[in-house]
């Protein structure tokens, strides 16, 4: 590093900073787990510290997700502008990003003050208010990251940071009255987020908005934040994240693209049944995160081609599969759900596989359909080939066993698995295929993982915010009363949810759906009886099929950036794909035993 620029340096301090919170996050389980089989007792406050890594890695990830311009946003606007429209629109929207965080920034240090107060201790008696500083710092170092990006010359930062200061000031100077502060401000924060803001701008601006208009402290936004992210089962979503991170980084993608192929390629119509398994298989591990499109498109295309689909049909068949695998485990989603709606997670995954399988099995029947009209010359099975491909993958096909029997079999929590998750994918492709090295790879992959991860929980954290408002405000119990009292029936209620779902999953980042409708619908449910697990997995099942809703659905977007296809020609291919897999939906939504049956032959 002797002659690197100091904001390399910076920039590597960074990175090596959040590798290590995430090694420690892998290795401070797996140390538990060692000491309890040995000696009944497991490391002091191991739970304590693991939970707060979480909340530090939080952070650690959003400030990189700022750094590289990577803060999942609404809108796709900016990338169509051209000319001096890109720096006015992209000044306007940083502004109100930088309003927001800096808003975030003083509400998390009058919760630090509070509790500073209170006196608390964390480990070792060291007070808990200074672990907790994390947050006001965070979201302060995000405030001057986000004026940084917003302009390209100094002048143009201070000119975000004054607009940004008189704007909090005019809030001050409104306090007095700030009912009629509410709607223009909201009518402010949707402006942004469509010129381009972050999600977590417009989640925590209402949230921040909605608070102070009701003379709440908003410091109840930040509470909701750390409450989220020292969640005991949190640690889980970036332990199973980084184990996608490592699988999809090193040689897994084509090993076991070689394996699907040689088990199905002899079929008519084999390699899109390979493209839907092997994508349910990498999202299953990367969370519905965008990897699977990122990772295996450049592998599966050539594969559809070359077996004569149409570019049309390989082209709808690899984005409708991309999401394949959001209701297998160990999916981040339905962690997440499980937490969110208080189900246990042990039933939510039960309850969703059959449910997932049906839609794989949709999409592959639906490839094998559009693989007729190809007129390639079949190979015939090569069982020599196929137990080959199958050998040099043994260890990459493994990992849903090293990570499923020990859950189920109730050897381990969920954040333990995750951590052996974890450990074995870092294993496989660093000790055992090499294909990373451990020193020069291993935190550049657990940096990229943490920073989807930061990026992800700082949306959850405000958007946990926004529903504890909600919640005050009894909008869930207002909707579950006027539901009642107009004698909506339990099947009106469901198709409606359909819609809804769908349009939230073309439009709003998965997890923060989750925690700001699901526990809007939840209460609904619970009133006209519907099975918690079934209602979690049609969440899920219409968020999956979101994914693919024009004009914006996630893996339209990446598909287009990854193939370098416009966006429109991606929309038309996938539509009739689309259509198959929304009869899956109805079928997984009006046929409850199909999500309850596992979860009651596998009761406790």
């Amino acid at each position: 590093m002797g002659d690197a620029p100091p904001a390399t340096v910076w920039r590597r301090w960074e990175e090596g900073f959040l590798a290590a919170a995430l090694a420690a996050l892998i290795v401070l389980p797996l140390l538990e787990m060692a000491l309890r089989a040995g000696s009944q007792s497991g490391v002091p406050g191991s739970s304590t510290l693991v939970q707060h890594l979480t909340l530090v890695i939080s952070m650690a990830g959003s400030l990189l997700a700022t750094r590289d311009n990577r803060l999942i946003s609404f809108s796709t606007l900016p990338s169509l502008l051209r000319g001096p429209w890109v720096g006015r629109v992209r000044g306007v929207s940083q502004t109100a990003a930088v309003v927001v965080a800096t808003a975030l920034a003083i509400a998390a240090a009058q919760f630090v003050s509070v509790e500073r107060e209170a006196a608390r201790t964390f480990l070792f008696d060291v007070p808990l208010w200074i672990v907790e500083l994390v947050l006001p710092l965070g979201f302060g170092a995000i405030a001057l990251r986000l004026a940084y990006h917003g302009a390209a010359s100094w002048r143009g930062r201070m000119t975000i940071m004054a607009s940004a200061g008189l704007i909090l000031a005019l809030c001050a100077w409104g306090a007095s009255d700030p009912a009629a502060w509410i709607w223009p401000l909201v009518g402010v924060l949707v402006i942004s987020a469509i010129l381009g803001a972050p999600v977590f701008v417009l989640i925590g601006g209402l949230g921040l908005v909605f608070f102070w208009s009701q003379d709440l402290p908003i410091a109840s936004m930040p509470v909701e934040h750390y409450r989220l992210v020292v969640n005991p089962t949190l640690p889980a979503i970036p332990l199973f994240t980084l184990a996608g991170y490592f699988l999809a980084e090193g040689g897994g993608p084509r090993r076991l693209v070689a394996v699907f192929e040689a088990l199905t390629g002899w079929v008519r119509g084999g390699p899109a049944i390979a493209a839907a398994l092997v994508c349910a298989f990498f999202t299953a591990f990367t969370g519905a995160s965008g990897v699977t499109i990122l990772a295996l498109a450049g592998l599966l295309m050539p594969v559809l081609r070359a077996a004569q689909f149409s570019e049309r049909d390989a082209l709808g068949m690899m984005t409708g599969a991309g999401s394949l695998g959001v209701l297998l485990p160990p999916c981040l989603p339905v962690i997440f759900y499980a937490m969110v709606a208080k189900v246990d997670i042990r039933d939510m995954f039960l309850g969703a596989f059959l449910p997932g399988m049906l839609l794989i099995a949709l999409t592959a029947a639906w490839g094998v359909w559009a693989g007729r009209k190809g007129g390639a010359l079949l190979p015939s099975f090569d069982f020599g080939t196929a137990a080959r491909a199958v050998w040099v993958a043994k260890w990459d096909l493994a990992l849903p066993v090293v990570s499923l029997v020990p859950l189920f079999a109730g050897w381990a929590s969920s954040v333990e698995v995750a951590a052996v998750t974890a450990a074995y994918a870092l294993f496989v492709q660093t000790v055992v295929h090499r294909d990373l090295n451990l020193l020069k790879d291993g935190p550049r992959v657990m940096a990229e993982a943490g920073l989807l991860v930061g990026g992800i929980l700082l949306i959850l954290g405000v958007a946990l915010g926004l529903t504890n408002y909600l919640v005050y405000a009894q909008i869930p119990d207002q909707l579950a009363e006027w539901s009642l009292a107009h004698g909506t029936s339990r099947w009106v209620f469901l198709l409606g949810l359909n819609a809804v779902l769908i349009f939230v999953g073309a439009f709003v980042e998965i997890y923060a759906a989750i925690i700001v409708v699901a526990p809007l619908v939840v209460p609904i449910g619970q009133q006209l009886g519907i099975d918690p697990v079934h209602l979690g997995v049609i969440f899920l099942a219409n968020m999956e099929l979101g994914f693919l809703a024009p004009p914006v659905g996630l893996n339209l977007l990446l598909a287009s950036s990854r193939l370098n296809k416009p966006l429109l020609e991606v929309a038309r291919a996938v539509f009739p794909l689309l259509v198959v897999m929304f009869i899956g939906v109805l079928v997984i939504t009006y046929w409850a035993p199909l999500s309850t049956y596992l979860p009651s032959l596998f009761a406790r």
